[in-house]
């Protein structure tokens, strides 16, 4: 189905006009709230996986026309983002448990869990409270923590990751509202925090400041945005994964498949300078030992 930048929506009629071709709304036809409940109806998530695979087509076939140099062809698509996390559902939590391909070595591995028990705690002793969001929330590993201090708005891109976190979740006996959303999707409602673990680093730097700016249409004035995200170590990701260079990651499957992602590894001054630029208050971004970058900021009170 062609991109239709206003539309009425083709499940409750709703009209409505997207910001810009990138938006999945107008590749769907559908408005931000029916898309909002793809994880709920068949119709509607397979409008969004063949907006996904549409929007996708759409730029490889711009990408081709423009004939662009090898440097800038080499940048991949956010797409691809998508189709990387559902078909590394399976083995994510092999990244945070240091299993298999992740594991590097006692003396590491040590290192790698004082961090990612200084990174929860840290998150456990933010003032989280009614109603939270958490976009790109993979499978879930954040959102156990989330659900128990507030009403829990939990959305990714990609199905699979998703049945993780429910499953996750009820393994704990928390409830949450799960969605399959892109992050890039307007806001909806307001919300009293919001959470990104590993998704700021996703985003290329000429589109940081735009994401930001979403973060803070999420937010009631006062409300909390806070996030994980990467240091630059080399032993943070698999052993047969390369350095990441000029912003660009390869990452391969269990399987053999690979991938090139968009991974962009920002230092705690860089964080703060964006948030700043986009309109944040009462920052506060601090690091682990070696592997995670720790942030919160306010939006402005009225």
């Amino acid at each position: 189905m062609p991109f239709r930048p206003t539309f009425e929506c083709l499940w409750c009629g709703t009209s409505h006009t997207v910001r810009s071709e990138a938006d999945l709304e107008g590749w769907a036809q559908l408005c931000p709230t029916c898309l909002a409940r793809a994880g709920e109806n068949e119709f509607l998530r397979f409008r969004l996986r063949d907006a996904i695979a549409e929007r996708g087509r759409s730029r490889s076939a711009e990408t081709t026309a423009r004939a662009p140099e090898p440097a800038a062809a080499a940048q991949p698509a956010l797409d691809d983002l998508v189709v990387y996390y559902e078909s590394r559902a399976p083995e994510y939590d092999d990244w945070y448990l240091r299993r298999g391909r992740y594991d590097r070595g006692p003396i590491a591995n040590m290192a790698w869990q004082a961090d990612l028990d200084a990174a929860t705690m840290w998150l456990d002793a933010l003032p989280f409270s009614g109603r939270i969001v958490e976009l790109a929330a993979g499978t879930g590993w954040w959102s156990a923590l989330l659900a128990g201090k507030g009403e829990l708005w939990l959305y990714d891109a990609a199905d699979a990751p998703l049945e993780l976190a429910r499953r996750r979740l009820v393994a704990h006996g928390l409830t949450a509202h799960i969605h399959l959303r892109d992050a890039w999707a307007d806001a909806e409602g307001t919300a009293d925090a919001l959470f990104t673990g590993f998704w700021l680093s996703h985003v290329p730097d000429d589109r940081l400041g735009d994401f930001l700016r979403l973060a803070r249409a999420w937010l009631k004035p006062g409300g909390i945005f806070a996030f994980v995200d990467s240091l630059d170590d080399p032993e943070s990701s698999a052993r047969d994964h390369p350095p990441v260079e000029d912003g660009v990651s390869i990452r391969r499957l269990n399987d053999g498949r690979e991938f090139r992602i968009t991974k962009v590894l920002r230092t705690p001054e860089q964080f703060r300078a964006a948030l700043a630029e986009a309109g944040f208050e009462e920052m506060d971004v601090t690091s682990t030992t070696r592997f995670f970058v720790l942030g919160s900021a306010s939006a402005p009170a009225e």
